[in-house]
């Protein structure tokens, strides 16, 4: 067995013990029977899209609460639906690895997480009352394409972008005391296990662009910067403004050109895209994509 290689199995080794030390099972560690907080938001009014804008002055209290509580399960709804992604890029990593290995068998131990974690973010949105959105019609066929277009760093990247974005927003939302409890709850299972998966899809990432030439390096950053800007737009799917009379398509623009929404952005994406400029697949071709991603600087 090769360097390399020894040392990726070593890193599954270790996530599998952390494994079987602290998982969760949502059906029994969330009370879903327990009633929602009257007067509980959703989500802190700062990072719901269209705070600052006019549309969000036109709004009384009330519809800004709902208009948070659509966005959080259209959060949720899109981080189903790339979890489902996600588990068919492991699968497919799987079927060419030996069963026995341990990166196999942690593949395998992620695919089981991320199926708890499915069943409880669509949970979450039934509790809520809320449809699961998902992203846009136009969105969800494009991510048909996502296991054949990527692989290896940029799959893996990708897959970072989408994690600790939403990791970053979950952790501001698991400390805030005015959040539902059942949000909350929902943040601290995802937190706590999503950072083993961080650590699996972060040395996938510095191994695989260690063996790429520079034709490979320039595709797979046209790539993750591609699927990255599609991930982070289609967070918010625009039928959550009809919710509080707002028609879709405006309030998808006033959205994105907001100042607060872009800062939000480049806020959830301030740890992984550091570590994947220094990894080497932040460059071009790949530029155009990442700044319309709003996950860069405009400085």
């Amino acid at each position: 067995m090769s360097a390399p290689t020894a040392d990726r199995h070593q890193t599954a080794e270790r996530l599998l013990k952390s494994s079987a030390k602290k998982s969760y099972d949502p059906a029994v560690d969330i009370d879903w029977d327990a009633p929602l907080v009257p007067d509980g938001i959703w989500v802190p009014e700062h990072r719901v899209s269209l705070y600052g804008t006019e549309l969000w002055e036109r709004l009384t209290p009330e519809q800004r609460v709902e208009l948070g509580k659509h966005e959080a399960c259209s959060v949720a709804s899109v981080g189903l639906w790339f979890e489902v992604l996600l588990m068919q890029r492991l699968l497919k990593d799987f079927y060419a690895e030996d069963p026995t290995s341990p990166r196999a068998q942690y593949a395998l131990t992620e695919v089981a997480d991320e199926c708890r974690h499915s069943q409880m973010f669509a949970r979450m949105v039934d509790a809520a009352g809320v449809e699961p959105y998902g992203p846009r019609e136009s969105i969800r066929q494009l991510g048909k394409l996502f296991s054949v277009v990527s692989w290896g760093p940029a799959s893996y990247g990708a897959i970072l972008v989408a994690e600790e974005v939403l990791d970053r927003l979950q952790r501001e939302q698991a400390n805030d005391d005015r959040v539902q409890p059942l949000m909350r709850q929902v943040n601290r299972i995802h937190i706590m296990e999503e950072a083993r998966h961080v650590s699996f899809a972060r040395d996938e990432v510095t191994r695989g662009v260690a063996q790429l030439s520079p034709a490979e390096l320039a595709y797979q950053r046209f790539i993750v910067a591609f699927i990255s800007m599609f991930v982070v737009r289609s967070l918010i799917n625009p039928k959550v403004y009809a919710a509080v009379g707002i028609d879709p398509e405006e309030g998808r623009r006033a959205a994105l050109a907001n100042p607060h929404h872009r800062e939000m952005i480049r806020w959830a994406g301030e740890k992984i895209m550091p570590f994947l400029t220094e990894a080497g697949l932040v460059g071009r071709p790949g530029m155009t994509w990442w700044r319309r991603s709003f996950l860069l600087s405009e400085g």
